[in-house]
């Protein structure tokens, strides 16, 4: 079953939306390429969509009614949307979720030191990587330092073109036949993945000259003292702005598309939606990159608490009303999948491989080897999701990520299968995935957003 190349059926009005749609998500990508960054344009996007933000809602003991549109923040880095629908929320909610924290490396907690006259940053990497693949790059440095009295300083160097840039070196060729004969990931070690930082020296210093002077400047630019590391967070990331890509420009190339791709789309379909019958959410979300893990994460009860604080302001809380919302509760769970790359094509079963151009991807279940660790979404809930999206003509496509004893991975849908709802994976197809540079389709980027519509609207009927 050969899935057409959407590209094929555009009209021009489709390709002017298209663009406009593409351009968006490139601004979106430029601006934020931290779990902060990402939930900070979130809340911009959603009081312009007319959101209010729960808390104030609880603080002012104001009630909700159907038609009202809520959001909360947690820590920062995750963010869940609410627009409440005639329904009683105990019928269920249709639910986009996708995770905005990405592949990268994290600068330590006392990470500053000279070597030869050269000044470094430790770091520790983030999520799966090929380490070897972020050597040599331009990077930049995104985040924040909190100071002892609670001040926080915004980082953000290696953007602006005045700004400077790092990199973590790499040996020249012409000294490395034996670091050639080591296996891939042991190429680059994890250690060994420290960013350059510094040259000069501190005129009239002798010892660690160049740190010494490293840290004036960091205290003249940012007020940063080198104990502020201590209660930072600060990740270092591709420098460069999102690119369209290939000579037909059909595609964007851009750091952090796994899963900022599908957070995008969710948020703006989100967004876009009005007058439900049913509760709409859409869940971005922190540290699905590392298990889910933390405050954070989807592994907390922070969302299953935000549903109980809506459900409280609508005057329809109950602890049997929470579980029943949860479990009547339908989701995509919004994550990129692999594309059918063919010069690496032995790493996949073409016949069950996402293509560029297709359509959003569907992966009924994920896992590894025998589906290990899988959420594997029930037969009749993806029959009720393809009748919705060929009565909206929304091109999409299914896949598993890899061959069978050679791909695997995971997202949220397990996590939230947990309550007993019916679950999904579905997103957009990748190449490069995890790699510091990743390529989409602008068609899938497109198709995907279309089809998150149709799910809020119509998953129920």
């Amino acid at each position: 079953m050969e899935r057409r190349n959407a590209w094929k059926d555009y009209t021009k009005k489709e390709v002017r939306e298209l663009e406009k749609l593409n351009k968006q998500y490139r601004e979106f990508l430029d601006a934020g390429k931290t779990e902060r960054e990402c939930t900070a344009q979130a809340v911009v996007m959603a009081e312009k969509a007319g959101y209010r933000n729960l808390s104030e809602v609880i603080e002012a003991g104001a009630a909700l009614q159907p038609g009202d549109k809520v959001y909360s923040v947690n820590m920062k880095k995750s963010i869940s949307l609410f627009q409440i629908g005639r329904k009683p929320m105990e019928k269920g909610m249709a639910i986009l979720g996708a995770h905005i924290d990405s592949p990268r490396m994290d600068i330590k907690q006392n990470p500053l030191y000279e070597d030869t006259e050269l000044a470094y940053l430790d770091t520790h990497y983030y999520g799966g990587i090929k380490k070897y693949q972020w050597v040599t790059l331009p990077l930049a440095i995104h985040g924040v330092v909190v100071k002892n009295d609670g001040t926080v300083i915004d980082i953000r160097i290696g953007e602006d073109e005045k700004d400077p840039v790092f990199c973590v070196t790499d040996l020249l060729i012409h000294l490395a036949h034996e670091r050639m004969e080591k296996k891939a990931d042991k190429v680059i070690e994890g250690e060994a993945l420290d960013i350059l930082f510094g040259s000069q020296p501190l005129k009239g210093e002798e010892k660690d000259a160049v740190s010494k002077n490293v840290l004036s400047i960091l205290k003249e630019k940012y007020d940063i003292e080198e104990e502020d590391f201590l209660s930072a967070e600060l990740e270092v990331v591709p420098a460069g702005k999102a690119r369209e890509s290939g000579i037909d420009a059909s595609m964007i190339m851009a750091y952090g598309q796994d899963d900022r791709v599908c957070a995008f789309t969710s948020l703006l379909a989100m967004l876009e939606v009005e007058n439900t019958e049913y509760t709409t959410c859409c869940l971005l979300v922190d540290k699905e990159e590392i298990g889910s893990v933390g405050a954070t994460g989807m592994r907390s009860n922070v969302f299953e608490n935000t549903v109980a604080e809506v459900m409280e302001c609508l005057g329809q809380y109950s602890e049997m009303a929470l579980r029943r919302c949860l479990a009547n509760s339908k989701m995509l769970s919004s994550d990129v999948s692999a594309a059918f790359d063919p010069v690496y094509a032995s790493a996949y079963e073409k016949k069950n491989a996402a293509y560029f151009g297709r359509g959003m991807v569907f992966n009924k279940f994920t896992g590894s080897r025998g589906k290990s660790g899988s959420n594997d979404a029930n037969a009749e809930f993806m029959a009720q999701i393809r009748g919705v999206l060929k009565d909206a003509k929304v091109a999409y496509q299914t896949a598993e990520l890899g061959k069978v004893d050679i791909g695997g991975g995971g997202t949220i849908a397990y996590i939230m299968a947990l309550y007993g709802m019916d679950v999904i994976d579905c997103g957009v197809a990748v190449l490069n995935m995890h790699a510091p540079w990743e390529v989409t389709s602008k068609a899938d980027v497109y198709e995907t957003k279309k089809g998150y519509v149709v799910f809020l609207e119509k998953i129920f009927g």
